[in-house]
């Protein structure tokens, strides 16, 4: 087997990992349940589009047993062709680590195995066999960066064959937040709905009021210290529905922002500053206007405030929209203190 491996994270063509997709062995590497599953539709479809009776086997990891897999993989009187699919596979037992290893490194014909891994420490002796094997790879790692997200939008509307604006994408992004699966249906809705190009004004019309969108609304008048619109903001928000965790999530990731940039190294040149940062220029920019009258001190306050707003809508208190108004209240004074 030869391995190929590429970051599918930014497209979603023919390949996601590169290489045949009916290569023995693949490995689904990461936590992005969305890119994960991409991988595995990507293996069974071009089986079965070598064979329409393809015999496609889900397992989880508790359900491959010692001898289970030599059971799949034997050779079969019609001579079918196969893809059997293990999820989990860091958290095979020993025995049926054994099996695996040494099935990947004779694999049967017309059989596709693909593996299915977090990644990381966990189970890294079975990664590391595969690998060894020739194993072909599809990066799934969680999708964290900023950027990433905005290159995953964009390459979603490319793959549809669609023309969407740089700051329509952007828009996308800021009212979807990181739940990437969320993030391709909303691509695929567009895409379906609406005729020529996506601009901001039609993200918009569709994804205005958005739940992280909400959060971050009130996050930005908190930061910028309008204490009045922060909370008219927040008790909106909580009207339409938007979870307290997403608005604490949301408080957080506003009062980091000031944070990371005030410790940031002074006289980076704006791209390098976005890239160490791992924002986007645009976020670089009105984090920076935010700043304004914030000290060390104030973001410390903040960041207490947070925390304890954050404990108590995880059931320590018994009123979550007193303890986030009280989180607003400080975080705006903090914003405002000399």
């Amino acid at each position: 087997m030869a391995a190929t491996t590429r970051n599918p994270r930014t497209g979603n063509g023919k390949s996601a990992g590169g290489g045949d997709p009916l290569t023995p062995v693949t490995l689904a590497v990461g936590q992005e349940d969305l890119l994960v599953d991409r991988a595995v539709r990507e293996v069974v479809a071009a089986a079965r589009a070598a064979d329409p009776d393809t015999d496609v086997r889900e397992l989880t990891h508790d359900a491959l047993q010692p001898g289970t897999l030599a059971e799949l993989t034997s050779p079969s009187l019609f001579a079918e062709r196969k893809v059997v699919v293990v999820r989990g596979a860091q958290d095979l037992g020993a025995d049926a680590v054994k099996d695996v290893k040494a099935y990947v490194a004779a694999p049967a014909d017309e059989i596709t195995l693909v593996l299915a891994h977090a990644g990381g420490a966990k189970g890294k002796g079975l990664l590391d066999a595969a690998r060894k094997a020739g194993a072909r790879e599809v990066d799934c790692a969680k999708v964290t960066r900023p950027a990433d997200r905005l290159a995953f939008v964009k390459a979603e509307f490319r793959a549809a064959g669609r023309t969407a604006t740089p700051s329509a994408c952007q828009a996308l992004v800021d009212a979807i937040g990181s739940d990437l699966r969320e993030m391709a249906a909303a691509c695929a809705q567009l895409a379906a709905d609406v005729d020529g190009t996506i601009d901001d004004a039609v993200v918009a019309r569709y994804y205005t009021g958005r739940a992280e969108t909400s959060g971050f609304e009130v996050a930005d008048r908190a930061v910028e210290g309008r204490t009045a619109e922060a909370l008219e903001a927040l008790r909106w928000a909580l009207h339409t529905g938007v979870a307290p965790v997403l608005l604490t999530s949301a408080l957080a990731q506003g009062v980091r922002s000031i944070g990371r940039l005030a410790s940031a190294p002074r006289g980076m040149r704006p791209a390098d500053l976005a890239r160490e940062l791992g924002m986007p220029p645009w976020k670089v920019d009105r984090v920076r206007k935010q700043m304004r009258g914030w000290t060390a001190d104030g973001v410390a306050t903040a960041l207490r405030a947070v925390a304890q707003a954050d404990a108590d809508v995880k059931g320590g208190s018994d009123d979550p929209a007193y303890a986030l108004e009280k989180a607003v209240v400080t975080i705006a004074t903090a914003a405002r203190t000399p």
